[in-house]
């Protein structure tokens, strides 16, 4: 799904790092070796038909390398 993040992402907590992470392994070959830590936090969305929404965001992210994979999981409104 496409959709971009208006504003910043609040709330924001880590619940997977390093070997508690399944696809540490995909995520190193694809963007590089770090200290991968997999995130959730909210934020407000623009979705492709235009929409605005309140949701929870889940992602992965390294130092150095950045947040990648942002996905929705839940609407909040």
């Amino acid at each position: 799904m496409d959709f971009t993040v208006i504003g910043d992402i609040t709330d924001i907590e880590t619940f997977g790092v390093g070997r508690g992470i399944r696809e540490r392994r995909r995520l190193e070959r694809r963007y590089g070796k770090g200290r991968w830590r997999k995130r959730k936090g909210r934020a407000k969305v623009r979705l492709p038909d235009g929409t605005v929404r309140h949701a929870e965001l889940h992602w992965y992210e390294a130092t150095g390398i950045g947040r990648k994979e942002l996905k929705i999981k839940r609407y909040l409104d």
